[in-house]
Order: C-alpha cells, then structure tokens, then sequence
C-alpha cells in the first residue's frame, strides 16, 4: 500500500473536517509518577467501552481553528491511499497567544491528527507523523509537542513509538472532562545544518 501525504493550505480544512476523529474507547492509560521524573503508563480495561468524538466538543472541531486561532502560520497534511483521503493533520507554529506553543519559535504542535476508522492501524498515522516532523525541523524547530488524554491509549503509542516522550501530566487540565488526563509529549528534533 502507498500511502501519499501531501502539504495542503489551511483553506482546505473544511474538506480535511470531513476525516472523522473519533474512537472507541475500550482501555484508559493510569499514569504514576516515577522518582526519576518520568512517567509510567499501564492500560486498563473499561468494563463499559464508549465512543469519544473530540469534533462533537462545541467549538473544538476544525471549522472553529481559524475562528479562534491566527492560522496563517499553521499547515495541513492530507495522507491518501489510491486516491482516497484518508487521514490528516495539523501542525501549529509560531502562533502568539496559543499557550500549548510556549511562547516559543522554536517549538510547533501536533495540533490534530486524524485517520479514517477504515484505515486505522496501517500506517497512516506514522506517515503523517514523520512530515509533521520534517516540516518542524525544515522551520526551525527543536521540539515537536503533541497533547493527547489518558482515553487516547493508540494515539500515545503512536508518540512513543516515534521518540516522544511524556513530560508533563495535568489531571485537571479539563474541568468538564474530570476523567481525562491530559498527557504532553516531546520530541526533541535534530535541525538540518
């Protein structure tokens, strides 16, 4: 299977809305603390499985970014398989006033990242990934940042497995969402000399 990922404007984003992101959510990942200040996560089951849609959250979905965001410094991959779209994502950049970039330049955010439910688990996730990296390092950055939740368990495999690592852990980082923790991983990016 070729896997094609193409950078796109971010006038493209209401066909990039179109991808779905939601999941099943069957496990939770428990998080504790080591003394080294790292982190440990273990899957848990849940007895009763649910479905977590991030674009069903009021005002989270990509039509409301440009709304709430200057974007004029973010961009789009649009990963097709045959033809098809499949999967997307989006990375910010040098973004005043959006807190996850930390005031940073030299730091971007692996602001979304969604795969068709067909798709899943055949690479397209990874593919996307590496040219979110590629395009960080082309623009100068020296840590690629990704926030997911503890209900994300296939999502935080797919940091870990490309050299991410958990930093930073907020268990009350969602007021309305009280289950959820929220998990910041890091990249640290070699920049092209």
């Amino acid at each position: 299977m070729t896997i094609d990922v193409v950078e796109e404007p971010m006038t493209a984003l209401a066909e990039y809305a179109l991808l779905p992101i939601a999941f099943r959510v069957d496990q939770v990942l428990d998080v504790t603390a080591r003394a080294d200040g790292g982190f440990d996560l273990s899957a848990r089951s849940l007895a009763v499985p649910y479905m977590k849609d991030y674009d069903a959250i009021d005002g989270e979905g990509p039509l409301h970014w440009t709304r709430r965001f200057d974007v004029s410094n973010w961009t789009l991959f649009t990963a097709r398989v045959a033809g098809s779209r499949v999967g997307g994502a989006a990375v910010a950049f040098n973004t005043p006033g959006l807190t996850m970039l930390e005031g940073r330049r030299d730091l971007s955010v692996l602001w979304d990242i969604r795969v068709a439910p067909d798709a899943r688990g055949k690479g397209i996730g990874s593919a996307l990934f590496e040219r979110a990296e590629a395009w960080a390092v082309a623009h100068g950055c020296r840590q690629l940042k990704v926030e997911t939740q503890n209900i994300n368990v296939r999502a935080c495999g797919l940091y870990a497995r490309h050299g991410c690592e958990l930093r930073a852990v907020h268990h009350a980082a969602y007021p309305e969402l009280p289950e959820e923790i929220q998990l910041l991983w890091y990249k640290d990016l070699r920049i092209a000399k």
